[in-house]
């Protein structure tokens, strides 16, 4: 059965681990007639964060605001607005917690750098680690009489592992 242990467990955490599509959360009402206005709002419906859940985006949650925000962008959608439009409006309202991809600017530079700058600090420490000199191995404390005494107190343990 220890055989076995390791290829279930690796197999268990892959099938865990696999993303899992998630079922758009939009009502049956809500759909726009047009298909190419509503592939436009859901496509930036991916682009807008949930401000309830805060790790969904507008298209996957059922929250309430989020529905809210999908009805906002598919109503100024047919109003005639451009996708930049849409998202400039939503995104003025909201601020930049609102988009899924933040901005790159001086206020989130953390936000988009941080990741690479602690990866390559944990790699600098990693390099330093390996490479300092390590110190040598301690000399053998023991006197010879003490080492015989050792022996003799051990007895002949030959015959074990």
């Amino acid at each position: 059965m220890r055989r076995y242990a390791a290829p279930i467990l690796l197999a268990l955490f892959l099938a865990l681990a696999a993303p899992i599509p998630s079922a758009p959360a939009i009502g049956p009402g809500e759909a726009l007639k047009d298909a190419k206005l509503e592939d436009r709002a859901r496509d930036i419906g991916r682009q807008l964060r949930c401000l309830v859940c805060q790790n969904q985006s507008i298209d996957d949650s059922d929250a309430p605001l989020a529905r809210d925000l999908r009805r906002l962008v598919r109503k100024r959608l047919t109003a005639g607005d451009d996708d930049r439009q849409v998202i400039a409006y939503i995104h003025a309202r909201y601020g930049d917690f609102v988009l899924l991809r933040p901005p790159v600017d001086e206020r989130t530079w953390l936000l988009w750098f941080g990741p690479a700058l602690a990866l390559l600090v944990a790699l600098a420490f990693l390099l330093w680690r390996l490479r300092r000199p390590r110190p040598a191995a301690p000399a053998d404390s023991l006197s010879p009489e003490a080492a015989a005494r050792a022996d003799a107190l051990l007895g002949d343990r030959g015959d074990e592992p």
